[in-house]
Order: structure tokens, then sequence, then C-alpha cells
């Protein structure tokens, strides 16, 4: 007689994608050591993403099995140095986008996002095209 293993449930992964503006006086070592602990979190919680930072304004996309980026979510709402945090997307995923990535970073001097929405031919007119043109913008400085 042979007893086979209990299954094992594998967690779906789940993505978020949301925008917030700095707190006053959020400077350059501040950010860097931000990014420091952010990469140093999402690689002890199996999550990874891409924050873009420009005129002082996050935009981030995290992904990882929603037992982990959930309660990381509610804690990043209530963290003092951003305001203004609102969830622009959120859903399942097939398969991690920033895979190689514990955080990936990228400012203007790596590329505008506002640049690139305007150069994409189509007025934003809906919370979900623009949530979409902001996910294409982050995959495409994956």
């Amino acid at each position: 007689m042979t007893i086979d293993a209990p299954a094992h449930k594998v967690e779906r992964l789940s993505y978020c994608l949301y925008r917030s503006s700095a707190a006053p006086g959020l400077d350059a070592p501040a950010l860097d050591y931000l990014l420091e602990k952010s990469r140093i979190r999402n690689l002890e919680l199996g999550l990874s993403g891409c924050l873009h930072y420009e005129n002082g304004i996050f935009f981030q996309w995290l992904e990882g099995p929603p037992s982990a980026l959930y309660p990381l979510l509610s804690k990043l709402e209530e963290d003092s140095r951003h305001i203004n945090f609102t969830v622009l997307d959120q859903g399942s995923l097939e398969q991690r986008i920033f895979d190689q990535w514990q955080m990936r970073f990228s400012d203007i001097q790596v590329a505008s996002l506002f640049s690139w929405l305007t150069s994409q031919n189509k007025v934003v007119i809906s919370a979900n095209d623009y949530a979409e043109k902001v996910k294409n913008f982050m995959k495409s400085i994956g």
C-alpha cells in the first residue's frame, strides 16, 4: 500500500500598481535607504517589483504571493514617507514581470513616464487606460 503525500497548495501570484506623492523633505539619501530596505524586505517576502520616481511622484508595481503582498500594501499605505496613496490596478498574474528584481528602480535619469505617456498618441481618458499605460511603461524599463 502506498500513501500519497498531501498536495501542496501553490499560491497564485498577485500584483498591485499604485501611485503616491513623496512626503515633503524626502531627499536622495532617504530614497536610497528606502530602496535598500525594500529590496531586503521583498527578498524575504518573495516579492518583486519596480519603483519609478519622477517629479515627486512614486509609481510602484509589486508582485508576489497575495499572503505577502496585501499585508505589505496596508503598511505602505500608512507609511509617512509618502501621501496620496492611490491603487491604480491590482489582480492576479500568471507569471512575474519583474522576476529578476527585488525592486527595480528608475527615475527621470532612466526614462520619463510623463514623456512616455504623452508620446502614446492617445489621450488618457479612463482610470483603467491610465493604469494600463503606466504598467506598460514599467514593463518597458524592466
